[in-house]
């Protein structure tokens, strides 16, 4: 739907002479408060036609250790902060259960130190640094990492003594120290790992004896060193178990297990078959729906859910676990059989326009676009009459039930928080925008639709309305679609959309969460303030009401930082597309880097649009038709 004001204010914009713009100026600025009226007009009416941590410490970690390395030959491009998490897409690492359990860096020509940081990855098993050409002394601060299993820095030039403090590393089952500089005697405290396995401090400048308790390890070597064993000792240098054995025995155990498994597995299929066939006869209250997956969907390596995986994971879609409601259907929590969390979307009527259309599109982007501030896609379940996607669940929800409807006794979001959501959110669509190819819209960002995962890290999500763009065009039309409040009017007035509609809706989402309160809120007409909240905070801090402002559940917060997300709010607010900075630029501006000239341009651009505003609206009647209106809307007719 077209709003004539508005599109007569792109038709007059290309005049040059002083008197032509400033009556362009006067109509653009009287056309956007008529455009607002419109759009509470529309949203009576039409209104159902639309759809209603902490940082990261493993990520930090691991970058912190990789510039330490001195990664010179570019062998690792993928470890990036902004990224999703290590967890999901980066090399070299291996997680469980969310966490970094193993780093295998062997042989990357590495010719940095190892980096304390390595400590804060608390749950790190196993550790391997092996043929690189690292230096430095053996730091005894490895000794924190109680769960290390496993510790191979072989064929590097490590100096320094062995520290007595890894005497503490109770856990270690393997440690690997050959061919580095080690000086000094083997520490008495290496006794004290009880499980250790495996010992190799071959080829290094060790001197003195060895504790007797070593020798009992499993597999040792303490060749190519200056300790006592070996030649005129009791002890060899080298255990029984690193020594080849005649392979007669270890091939007998493998015919005999492998006959064992055999066994076990027709033991199994045997139960299976049966089992099926008396569950035949059996009634289940869940029910598998036959259908053919949609063969011309790529979902890489997704997992593929079953219906009554699905099914048993929800309750059978029990109202009871239903945590919220999409433009396309219901979203519920879940568990999957190995307990993990999770929230399944169902497409509900997906036959009908736009349903099929929106379960392809997410598929779509979740395949392009993988960034730690976007939500992942974990799997999919696809019947001749149902959609699913399955989604992790994230603890905190979203962004606009921790601003709005929170439950008695739970806690609201501290300003570092918020900053940091904000944050957040900006680093995903400065992706979406900018790196991928083709570039993503969103289209419908808004408070509800950033969730926030167990450490309040933001995640974009629900892209029912996204749409992929190719590079080379600036905008592309389409039906409009989104949420009132957050559509910025050229989409509005035109359907156009292009990346400055994502840079308004993230606009009206830092207002959301300085101030806590929705986009469009009519209970304000009983104060008699505006309905929209852009223009209550710009009628606000005309008034200097700047502590009406902020959010009355934040017991601090800092006024500058306030400040700056309120300014970065309104440049992304702008009527004008032009005039909205790119994400890149709001990135930067967020952390105070070119903002005060914007703003001194913006504050100078608003003053003038009041002022004639003032004028204008002493001499027009909001209830008369006028010749202003009658021009506008022949104008129109011609699209």
């Amino acid at each position: 739907m077209a709003f004539p004001e508005y599109h007569k204010q792109g038709k007059q914009s290309g005049g040059s002479s002083p008197m032509v713009d400033r009556e362009n100026s006067m109509s653009r600025a009287f056309s956007f408060r008529h455009f607002h009226l419109n759009l509470l007009i529309l949203l009576l009416f039409c209104s159902n036609g639309l759809s209603a941590n902490d940082d990261d410490v493993e990520g930090h970690a691991l970058i912190d250790l990789l510039r330490a390395l001195n990664d010179s030959n570019n062998r690792i491009t993928d470890w990036n902060i902004h990224l999703v998490s290590p967890c999901f897409s980066w090399s070299h690492v291996t997680c469980r259960n969310g966490n970094v359990i193993s780093l295998s860096l062997a042989s990357n020509g590495f010719s940095g130190t190892l980096s304390p940081s390595i400590t804060k990855l608390k749950f790190l098993v196993s550790l391997n640094l092996q043929d690189n050409d690292l230096s430095g002394v053996l730091p005894d601060y490895l000794s924190s990492m109680s769960s290390l299993q496993n510790l191979n820095l072989a064929n590097n030039r490590f100096y320094g003594s062995i520290p007595a403090a890894w005497g503490q590393l109770h856990n270690l089952k393997h440690l690997v120290m050959r061919g580095n500089h080690v000086t000094g005697t083997v520490p008495n405290s290496l006794v004290n790992i009880t499980g250790l396995k495996e010992l190799d401090l071959s080829s290094n400048d060790l001197t003195g004896g060895i504790p007797p308790q070593l020798f009992s390890i499993p597999t040792y070597n303490f060749s190519g060193t200056h300790l006592a064993c070996g030649n005129g000792i009791q002890q060899p240098c080298i255990s029984s178990s690193s020594i080849p054995v005649s392979t007669r025995r270890p091939k007998l155990q493998v015919v005999i297990t492998g006959a064992s498994c055999g066994a076990f597995l027709l033991l199994l299929v045997g139960a299976i078959v049966t089992y099926r066939c008396n569950h035949r006869h059996k009634h289940d209250q869940f029910f598998d729906v036959e259908g053919e997956v949609e063969r011309n969907i790529s979902l890489g390596q997704l997992r593929r859910f079953s219906w009554r995986e699905i099914q048993i994971a929800t309750d059978n879609f029990s109202e009871s676990n239903i945590i919220g409601h999409g433009g396309f259907g219901k979203v519920y929590k879940g568990y999957l059989t190995d307990s993990t969390k999770v929230a399944v979307k169902r497409l509900t009527d997906y036959h009908n326009p736009g349903g099929e259309a929106a379960f392809l599109r997410e598929v779509q982007l979740i395949s392009v676009a993988v960034h730690r501030n976007l939500l992942r896609l974990i799997g999919f379940c696809t019947t001749s009459s149902e959609r699913i996607l399955v989604y992790p669940f994230m603890q905190n929800l979203s962004l606009a039930y921790r601003l709005r409807d929170l439950k008695p006794g739970e806690k609201a979001l501290d300003w570092p928080t918020r900053r940091r959501i904000a944050f957040g959110a900006a680093h995903g669509l400065e992706y979406l925008h900018e790196h991928c190819d083709p570039k993503i819209i969103h289209r419908d960002l808004k408070a509800a639709n950033i969730l926030l995962d167990d450490n309040f890290e933001p995640v974009l999500g629900d892209f029912g309305l996204a749409k992929l763009v190719d590079t080379k065009l600036t905008h592309i039309t389409t039906q409009v679609r989104g949420t009132m409040g957050h559509i910025a009017p050229e989409y509005l007035s035109t359907g156009k959309s292009s990346e400055k509609t994502d840079v308004f809706g993230y606009g009206i989402t830092l207002l959301e969460v300085v101030t806590g309160q929705r986009a469009i809120d009519f209970s304000r007409l009983e104060e008699e303030e505006d309905v929209l909240l852009l223009d209550h905070i710009k009628k606000l801090l005309r008034e200097k009401r700047i502590g009406d402002i902020v959010d009355g559940n934040m017991k601090t917060y800092d006024p500058k930082e306030v400040e700056i997300i309120l300014q970065v709010a309104l440049l992304c607010t702008q009527s004008s597309p032009e005039e909205r900075p790119k994400m890149a630029e709001v990135i930067t501006m967020l952390q105070g880097v070119g903002l005060a000239e914007r703003w001194a341009e913006w504050e100078q651009l608003e003053e003038v649009r009041n002022q004639q505003f003032s004028l204008m609206s002493r001499q027009f009647m909001w209830a008369e038709d006028s010749t202003h209106d009658q021009e506008a809307i022949q104008l129109s007719q011609a699209r």
